[in-house]
Order: C-alpha cells, then structure tokens, then sequence
C-alpha cells in the first residue's frame, strides 16, 4: 500500500465561474475585481488566461489592468457565486472513494488518498477520475498536482495547469527542481529568496544542501529549518480534515475618495465595527483582541493590535478602541483605506495545532489558479 497526496486546484476559478454565467466572454481577457469598475480603487481578484497573456494578475490595481487591457471585460467580485461554486467542487471531492479532504480555499484542497500498490499510476488514475468528477459536477475545469508530500503536490499543480495532471515525488523531485530558482517553492517569495542568496543559496538544490545552522542563524529555530526542508520537498504526508476553526473576522474597504474629516473616519469605523460584529456573533465567540489596519495615502500601510479587557460583542467599544489605536498613531495624511479585526476568544478546548500544510480554511481563490 501507498499514500499519495494530491492538490486539486481549479483553473482561473472565479473568471471560469463568470464565463460559465455568461458564455459569450469564452476566449476573451476577463478581470474581476471590486465593484469591475476599472476607475475605482480596487485590485484584480482573477484575470481568465486571455488576460493574464497581457500581464494581468492577481492583486494589480484595476487601473494598471485597464491601461494593460483596455478592451478587457471587467466584472464585479459575487461572493455568494463562488461560494456556491466551490461548495460543489468540495462535496464532489469528498464523494471520491477513499478521499480525505482538506479545504485550502475557494478553488483548492489536499486530497489524501492510499492506493493497494505503490505504483504512482494508480495515483495518476485517481487524479484524472477526480478531474473528470468536477468538470461533470460543476463544469468547472481543474488540475491535479500528484505527489507524496503536501509541498510536492502543491508544486506539482502549476507544471499540469492548465487541466491537466503532473506528478512530483522524492524520485523525480530534484530531476524537475533542482536547478530552479527558490522562488519556484511554495511560500518562498522576492524578499525569501534573496536572503537566501546572501547565502549562496539560489536554486532548489543549494538550499536543500543548505546548513540548519546557517538556516537558522538567518530565519529562526523555526523558520530556518522549515526553509531547509522546502528544498528538500519535505512537508505532510497526511491529510487533515479536521474542519477548520476562524481565529478572528474582519472588513476592510478601500475608499474612493481620500478619507480627510474626522467624523466621516468616525462613521467608517463604526461601520466595519458594526459589520464585524455580525461576523463573530455567527461564531458565537467574543471579541477579545481589536486589530486596527489604515492605509495612509499615497500608500503607507500600518497596523496595531489591542487587547480589550473584557471579551465582547459591543461595536461600540470595538469601534471606540480602533479610533483610540488611529489617534495612537498621531498621524493626520489623508486615510485611503481601513480595516477592522476582532480576534476572537478561543473556542472550548482551543485551537488545533497550526497546519503546515496550507492557508488552513476558506479563503479568496489562490491568484496562480
């Protein structure tokens, strides 16, 4: 017997379910974001394939993407779609034989699966049935990435995009990695990377020959290691379904027109507040802590975090002590964005040990879809 991770991720999932709502935008650069005005501030959620040729993606202000794109199709974000959508492809993953599933977000999941043999053909099968599964059930398109840890098989998915699958284990690992930039590993991003390389370590295989000690000296007892391990391909071999719990909720908005008077501030924090509180009152845990994020115009972002001294569902004092961190920052540039967090109490019997595996619940879709 054999345990395969798989990493099942559907292609260009939100612009896919807005396609499949309107047929006629097939094969044309869509951009969905904000309110899918490109003359608002607000950021790219998906650009279908078309539009990513043109250099659009995920997290780009609309307005870079209209200049890049000014004939593209610009969509507003509908939550409630994606969520239907996704909730479709899950239970259609959870029907698999022997599938244990773990939710990374909108449009993807680890599937843990042990097959008879050890043959990573019986895995590939697997992985295409699975494909085959979604594009019936949702008529959405994925592609499965096959591999015997998380990280392998997280990796794997973006050499079989799109719609296709591609394995990647300890026996092909350094074959298909080795000489690739640190960025190409899950989590390893710019500022990563090039620490790493202050080091001498460049590619995959330097940092899997890389030294703890060094490692660690740089990044931490915990963070060195875990980096060491990543260019090893070394991550989880078994699936965790445990549902996930939320430690915190919160809004954030980002406002048209510079925020500038003191009581049009007031008025918006109060609204998030007052939002937020709706949000934790569904999980039926309190507010113990306020996370206070502003971005300052043009584009200074910062954040402060307090704990309040009693728990509580009260927007009012969640609202009051997010105006008292603002004040705390004695700053009075004009305010582009806000947001509020309430951190809330630990649920009965606390948290479950933190997943190294993943975002660990429900999220926006991963922007390589």
């Amino acid at each position: 017997m054999a345990r395969w991770v798989l990493h099942v991720d559907l292609d260009q999932f939100i612009a896919a379910v807005e396609i499949l709502r309107r047929p006629e935008l097939a094969g044309l650069p869509v951009v969905v974001g904000g309110r899918g005005d490109p003359t608002e501030r607000a950021v790219v959620s998906t650009a279908s394939y078309e539009a990513r040729e043109f250099g659009v993606r995920s997290g780009m202000p609309l307005k870079t993407a209209v200049r890049k794109i000014p004939d593209a199709v610009f969509l507003p974000v509908d939550g409630p779609a994606y969520d239907a959508a996704s909730a479709v492809v899950m239970e259609t993953l959870r029907a698999h034989p022997g599938a244990v599933v773990q939710v990374l977000g909108w449009d993807e999941a680890f599937v843990g699966l042990t097959t008879a043999g050890d043959d990573v053909a019986e895995a590939v099968a697997h992985a295409d049935a699975i494909r085959a599964e979604v594009l019936e059930a949702s008529q959405l398109h994925c592609s499965v990435g096959v591999g015997d840890t998380t990280v392998r098989a997280k990796i794997a998915t973006d050499f079989g995009k799109p719609q296709g699958t591609f394995v990647l284990t300890r026996d092909n690992w350094f074959e298909v990695m080795g000489e690739r930039p640190t960025t190409a590993l899950w989590g390893v991003g710019n500022r990563i990377a090039a620490r790493l390389a202050s080091h001498g370590y460049d590619t995959v295989q330097q940092l899997a020959d890389a030294s703890d000690e060094v490692l660690t000296e740089e990044f931490g007892p915990r963070m060195g290691p875990h980096y060491g391990r990543l260019g090893r391909g070394l991550g989880a071999t078994v699936i965790d379904d445990t549902p996930w719990v939320a430690r915190a909720h919160g809004r954030e908005m980002t406002y048209q027109s510079n925020l500038t008077e003191a009581g049009e501030i007031e008025a918006a924090i109060r609204a998030l507040s007052e939002q937020v509180v709706e949000d934790i009152r569904r999980e039926g845990r309190e507010c113990a802590r306020v996370h206070l994020k502003v971005r300052f115009a043009p584009f200074f972002t910062t954040t402060r975090i307090r704990k309040l001294p009693e728990p509580t569902f009260d927007p009012a004092v969640i609202a009051r002590t997010a105006l008292e961190l603002l004040r705390g920052l004695e700053d009075d540039r004009p305010i582009r964005l806000l947001g509020v967090r309430a951190e809330m109490v630990p649920p009965e019997g606390g948290y479950e040990p933190p997943r190294t595996t993943g975002r660990g619940g429900p999220a926006a879709a991963d922007p390589s879809g």
